[in-house]
């Protein structure tokens, strides 16, 4: 039942008087008081002071939270509802409960507010949409409609905080939560103002996604940037579209697709605070979101991961850690950790160069390319300057040198790296670079000299000189085959070793490395008799492992590219599944020899394996 509220204010009463909302006179026993609300609120929702009866639904106390209800499910808002504020227990779903919008508290600050779009009924909350991810309000604040038809939130005086100041018809307008997660309210809609998430048949193509610590940005749907302007990922062509299937369009009509694509499953498309764009697929057995695909696989080359001076490492788990190299130090002040010089540099002049193997400060800003000769030209050109701070290397003829000048910036490490990086510390500096493992120069050849004494002249000592050339020769000879022996073997030991580091740090989940010895066993020594197969790139042989489980086993040959290429390649083949392809069970890189292990499928019809069952 409506009450209608009188209110006659005086000139000089304050804003904060309260108005009682009692029971009519016509119920029996006495007044009963139901709610207050100020005289503040009152003009909001009004939207002006004039003194007029005004129609009101009764307010009635919100419960204590340890007996808060169900929330109010509402269909739409409209300027006839009362001030939506957040304390009250009061949600917009859309039509199929996939979504629901209302004031969210922050988690860093409960007492503040953001009013949010997230999905509904799941057990971990996804806020995919905010108003105000940036201007958090606290409960005093509210979301109402004026007469004028403005959608406005914030305080009874000061700034509209909805973006785009969006306004409706006066009559017709509400606000209102389609299916797929769009919020509208008149010609506005939130996936034209997206914050840090895009969700399926969203445009993309245009629009500009911010993570929530506001150090990232994807701009113009192509661009990965840190720190307004210093880009770290980018595509030739823009992001257009993700679909419900998990595959995100590009306008030249190439695709980047989920892990499982084509599943029916809850998607979103989130630049996450690390700075990773990612797409996020909800998996009801887990309870929880699973990453599909993500822009940067090597997450330490995200700019801004770690802070000046760091040094950037992976853990094995596809996650990331921050250390300070050697002459430096963790330094603790005002609640804030900083890598700091243990050192300090008085004078340049008296200074050295500590030599980092696969370290590579990507510096942004800080970097100053130049054309060096040699290795000599680059570290001269960074003594001669008083702003540089160290310099990076490529041993590979490329002439590539880059000086870090003022700040270490962007510092990572990747066996991956062509890099050598040299950081300079004062000459007194005791620590000791534990960066190592990189060749300056492979020498292939050993230099054999052979010392031969003049041609002896006609004597009884002409056979004794003769045995002791031959034995002189035969020494030399075989100190140099000894030591090119030496040599062989020691290259051949760094080459595995940094394989060995490198598929350490494959990505988790990727395929299972077969040593050679057990691909070797499982073919009988790579026997004729097993060959299945026979292609431009190598044969294939048909072998058992250990555990029973029958392969068939691609020997390549004559493949060009480095092995990081060939990890890379192995990789992604491994990650695509599908019915009617053979599926990549892993791989063998070693002793020189690359191999692929595929799943064995015995030959057939082809109808067989399509259309049984």
């Amino acid at each position: 039942m409506a009450l209608q509220v009188w209110e006659t204010f005086s000139k000089n009463q304050s804003q904060h008087t309260h108005v009682s909302l009692q029971r009519p006179s016509l119920c029996l026993g006495p007044p009963i008081k139901l709610g207050e609300i100020t005289l503040e609120e009152l003009k909001q929702y009004d939207g002006s002071d004039s003194k007029k009866p005004l129609l009101m639904a009764i307010k009635v106390p919100q419960p204590s939270s340890a007996q808060q209800p169900p929330p109010n499910n509402i269909s739409s808002f409209s300027s006839s509802d009362l001030p939506w504020r957040p304390d009250q227990n009061q949600i917009l779903l859309s039509p199929n409960s996939t979504f629901a919008a209302g004031f969210q508290p922050v988690p860093t600050s409960p007492n503040m507010y953001t009013f949010s779009v997230w999905f509904h009924n799941i057990s971990q909350t996804a806020i995919v949409w905010s108003a105000n991810d940036n201007s958090h309000v606290n409960r005093s604040a509210t979301v109402f409609i004026t007469r004028s038809g403005e959608l406005r939130l914030g305080y009874s005086s000061g700034e509209n905080l909805w973006p785009s100041k969006p306004t409706g018809n006066t009559n017709s307008s509400r606000l209102i939560l389609h299916d797929n997660g769009n919020l509208v309210f008149g010609n506005w809609k939130s996936f034209s103002h997206p914050t840090n998430t895009i969700l399926p048949n969203q445009q993309i193509n245009g629009t500009t996604l911010s993570s929530k610590n506001g150090k990232f940005r994807f701009v113009d749907s192509k661009q990965l940037v840190f720190d307004a302007n210093e880009s770290y990922y980018s595509t030739d062509d823009s992001f257009v579209l993700l679909d419900y299937n998990g595959k995100v369009s590009q306008e030249n009509g190439a695709s980047f697709i989920s892990a499982d694509f084509g599943a029916t499953r809850l998607r979103k498309l989130t630049l996450d605070e690390d700075g990773n764009l990612r797409i996020y697929s909800f998996d009801p057995k887990l309870g929880q979101w699973i990453v599909g695909w993500q822009a940067v696989s090597e997450l330490c080359t995200i700019l801004g991961t770690c802070g000046p001076n760091y040094i950037c490492m992976y853990d094995g788990s596809n996650s990331t850690f921050c250390i300070c190299p050697p002459g430096f130090r963790r330094v603790s002040a005002g609640g804030k950790e900083s890598c700091q010089r243990k050192t300090p540099m008085t004078d340049l002049r008296n200074s050295k160069f500590l030599r980092f193997d696969y370290v590579n400060f990507s510096g942004g800003s800080n970097g100053t390319d130049i054309n060096a000769q040699n290795f000599s030209t680059c570290e001269a050109s960074c003594l001669n300057d008083p702003k540089c701070l160290g310099f990076g290397f490529k041993y590979d003829g490329s002439r590539y040198c880059v000086l870090q000048l003022e700040r270490l910036r962007f510092g990572y490490w990747s066996p991956g790296n062509e890099i050598a990086t040299f950081v300079r510390v004062d000459r007194s500096e005791p620590d000791e670079s534990n960066f190592t493992g990189m060749l300056n120069l492979l020498e292939t050849t050993c230099p054999v000299r052979v010392s031969l004494p003049y041609p002896p002249k006609e004597s009884s000592t002409t056979t004794r000189n003769i045995v002791l050339i031959c034995t002189l020769f035969a020494a030399e000879l075989f100190s140099g085959v000894f030591f090119f022996w030496a040599f062989l073997k020691k290259y051949i030991k760094y080459r595995d070793m940094a394989q060995t580091f490198g598929l350490e740090f494959m990505p988790a989940g990727g395929p299972k490395r077969f040593r050679y010895a057990e691909l070797k066993a499982a073919t009988n020594d790579f026997s004729r008799n097993n060959i299945i197969g026979k292609g431009g790139f190598g044969d294939v042989y048909k072998g058992e492992l250990n555990d029973h489980r029958v392969v068939a086993v691609k020997c390549l040959r004559n493949i060009t590219g480095g092995d990081a290429e060939f990890w890379a390649e192995v990789t992604i083949i491994a990650q695509k599944h599908h019915l009617n392809l053979v599926r990549l069970w892993g791989f063998c890189a070693e002793k020189g020899q690359r191999m692929l292990v595929y799943e064995y499928v015995p030959n057939g019809s082809l109808d067989k394996f399509l259309f049984q069952g």
